[in-house]
Order: structure tokens, then sequence, then C-alpha cells
């Protein structure tokens, strides 16, 4: 009984996908999504390339990630990746050891593509608030931190991409 309580009172956390905030897509159906990181799909829409970055095929995120939006096993998903890597047709995606190292690849990384859960977003937005002030310093000082199109278009650290049917 106290077992079955448990299971109840957890809750379960949603998955977020993010993008590097200079791609352009802020929408992809599931099967784009799949295509992506059966590294079927390469390229964004606008041709700029792609670069996938996942959590250890162990991690419980990972696990849920594959199972929940690519509707596919982990165990199948690194059955693909072996077979891309070699034969020679492809490469794996990057694999980071945590979620914090997985955001800050994507931050760093043109064209890059992760996934975190809700409450790790919302971490990065709020340090994304708090930083701001400091962020906007560095900007008016250096202009490497954001390129003009990022400053356009007024984007954060990350893009969160809706996931179409």
């Amino acid at each position: 009984m106290l077992l079955l309580s448990i299971l109840v009172i957890t809750p379960v956390l949603a998955l977020e996908i993010v993008t590097h905030p200079q791609v352009i897509d802020n929408n992809l159906t599931k099967s784009q999504l799949r295509r992506i990181y059966t590294m079927r799909q390469v390229n964004w829409s606008d041709n700029s390339a792609i670069t996938v970055f996942v959590l250890p095929s162990q991690h419980v995120l990972h696990q849920r990630f594959a199972k929940e939006r690519l509707q596919i096993f982990p165990y199948q998903l690194n059955r693909i990746w072996h077979k891309l890597t070699y034969s020679g047709l492809g490469v794996a995606p990057t694999t980071v050891q945590s979620e914090e190292e997985l955001i800050q690849a994507v931050i760093k990384t043109p064209g890059a593509i992760g996934y975190i859960d809700t409450p790790s977003l919302q971490k990065l937005i709020a340090k994304e608030k708090d930083d701001k002030v400091t962020l906007t310093q560095v900007v008016s000082q250096e202009n490497t931190v954001m390129d003009s199109k990022q400053k356009e278009r007024g984007k954060g650290v990350v893009n969160v991409v809706k996931i179409k049917d």
C-alpha cells in the first residue's frame, strides 16, 4: 500500500527539446525529431548543420526521451548509431555526462539540439533573467557574445522547440 501511494505522488517531469538560439526551426514534427536523433536528418531548414547532443544511454532522462519522444527503445537507438559509425555512413551524437553539460553544449554550439527536463529549463530561464543585466553589458562591450541576428530576434539562451504530431 505504501509503495502505491509513493508512485501516485511522484510527479512525472516533462521533457523539453532545446536548440541553440540561432536555430530557426521552432517547431518540429515527431518524425523530424526522430530523423534528427537517428542521424538521418543532418541539416536544419536553412541548410545549417545539426549537432546532436545526448546523455549516456543508462541515464534516466535519456531512456525517457527515447521512449516518450522518439518512441524507440534506447538500445535500438544505440544500434542505429553503432551501425552508422561502424559502416562509415555517419557519426553518432555527442554524449555528455550531465544535463548541465548538455545545456552548456547546446548554448555554445551553433545548430545544436538536446533535451532537458522542465525543472532544468526553469532553472536556466531563472538564471538567464538574473544574468540579463550582465549579459547586456557584456554584449555592449564585446559583440562576440551574440551575433546581430540573435540580438534582432531577441532570443534567449536556448530555444524551446514545440513538437507537433
